[in-house]
């Protein structure tokens, strides 16, 4: 992937006769573990007069046959090389074989519903916590056990993330794999914590994997190059991401982030490669791109640990520092306004206009009456109680306040088709920020700048 005359340097830490880390050394004793397993499935198949190292798994049966197996099975070791077995043979499926394995884990990994009637019976005659704990264990399916032995294994947690993106592709058409997904979310949620995570800056000298990763992963402006890279990890930027044990070097989060003298008001400086570094010292951090690198672990909340810890950490590197501001997209905008009843909020004669694509050029009329659109969206347009563009429901959420809106911000062609070149800035008012969160979730209150109350009246 590398580009010719210039290559990251390799990672650090590959210096002679250095000592394996915790993470590394554990990782080989738990493969010299499966390796014994291995040995006992073998002999354990050859008296049974089976294979000793069957063909991996090519359907979906042969697949949720193993799964059972490993349910059933007590050894330590033995399990550990099944579960090894189970991982390696959904890495290998078929695509067309997904489907009918996960219709497999939905029906015969389900919940026994006289299992659960008896313990609430037993619960309702002897409250006490023998028949508590019953009634917890009848109402877990089994399938949550089966992912928990399956995530032992080496690969393990990378593989049941991967068998979860699979999954939210297939759930709008298959509503019944709604509990498969629900518990592998369940497990995630707890496995994936805040106290599990590692915060680490990304800059230039990290591993060359890891920035393979980032160029692949950055889903809001992509990375064209490593000179586009390097660029943003320049004297003036910074990328942090939060890493897990379980996965390596393999980012789960990451956010970039510009170093300027002044609040942004458009895009293209923040990306532009040859440019200055600002005049004295920056007193400006600008999130302007959050990645989530992982569809399996869509609805597993890191972004809002993430801003908050890197907040901490540039306050420690530059005390000078005193906005923190993001400079974001409106992804829902001109989605909501090609379908929107919007004849009481513009000009008749505006009416069809602005919802014409946008161009490089806009019309002062159409630019005002898009501004006040993307603030009425942004403000009024309710998923429930809570805003309906998913942008604005992260910030808000994790207490920041709408404090400008920007048009002609994003003339790329994906800004123009999401949000007619609108882009928003949210600020983190450091102080208010736990008052803004809890008013939002409260009482549904969303933190706005002055600018965005008048853009309303």
């Amino acid at each position: 992937m590398a580009e010719e005359g210039v290559t990251p340097r390799e990672p650090a830490g590959s210096a002679q006769q250095a000592s394996p880390g915790p993470i590394v050394a554990f990782g080989r004793t738990l493969n010299s573990v499966v390796d014994v397993g291995r040995e006992l499935l073998a002999r354990r198949r050859r008296a049974q007069q089976q294979e000793a190292e069957p063909e991996p798994a090519r359907s979906a049966d042969v697949l949720a046959s193993r799964c059972e197996d490993l349910l059933e099975h007590r050894g330590e070791a033995s399990g550990l090389a099944l579960a090894s077995e189970i991982v390696s043979g959904y890495q290998q499926l078929p695509v067309d074989q997904r489907l009918p394995f996960f219709e497999r884990l939905a029906r015969d990994f389900e919940v026994d519903r006289d299992a659960i009637f008896a313990a609430v019976e037993r619960y309702r005659e002897a409250d006490d916590l023998d028949s508590l704990w019953s009634l917890g264990r009848a109402v877990e399916a089994p399938r949550q056990k089966l992912f928990r032995r399956i995530n032992t294994a080496p690969e393990g947690t990378r593989t049941l993330v991967t068998m979860r993106g699979h999954l939210l592709e297939l759930l709008r058409d298959n509503p019944g794999l709604r509990g498969v997904e629900a518990d592998l979310k369940t497990l995630f949620i707890s496995w994936f914590n805040k106290g599990f995570l590692e915060l680490r800056r990304i800059d230039w000298s990290s591993p060359a994997e890891v920035l393979e990763k980032i160029i692949a992963y950055e889903a809001v402006h992509e990375i064209n190059g490593w000179d586009d890279l390097r660029s943003r990890l320049g004297e003036d930027r910074r990328c942090f991401a939060f890493f897990h044990p379980a996965l390596a070097d393999d980012p789960l989060v990451f956010v970039e982030i510009a170093l300027t003298g002044e609040i942004p008001g458009a895009l293209a400086p923040l990306l532009q490669q040859e440019r200055d570094l600002p005049d004295g010292d920056a007193n400006t951090v600008v999130f302007y791109s959050i990645s989530n690198c992982h569809p399996g672990l869509h609805q597993i909340s890191f972004g809002n640990f993430l801003i908050k810890s890197v907040v901490e950490e540039l306050r420690r590197e530059m005390p000078a520092l005193s906005n923190f501001v993001t400079l974001s997209p409106v992804p829902g905008f001109r989605q909501w306004l090609l379908g929107a009843d919007i004849d009481d909020l513009v000009p008749p004669a505006l009416v069809d206009r602005v919802r014409e694509p946008v161009g490089q050029v806009i019309d002062a009329q159409v630019y005002d009456a898009l501004l006040k659109l993307c603030a009425h969206y942004l403000l009024r347009v309710k998923s429930g109680r809570l805003p309906s563009d998913p942008v604005a429901r992260f910030h808000l959420g994790n207490g920041a306040q709408l404090y400008r809106l920007n048009g002609s911000a994003d003339l790329s062609a994906k800004g123009r088709e999401q949000s007619a070149g609108i882009m928003v800035n949210y600020l983190y008012d450091l102080p208010g920020i736990e008052e803004n969160h809890d008013a939002y979730f409260d009482q549904g209150t969303i933190a706005m700048s002055k600018f965005m109350a008048r853009m309303l009246d």
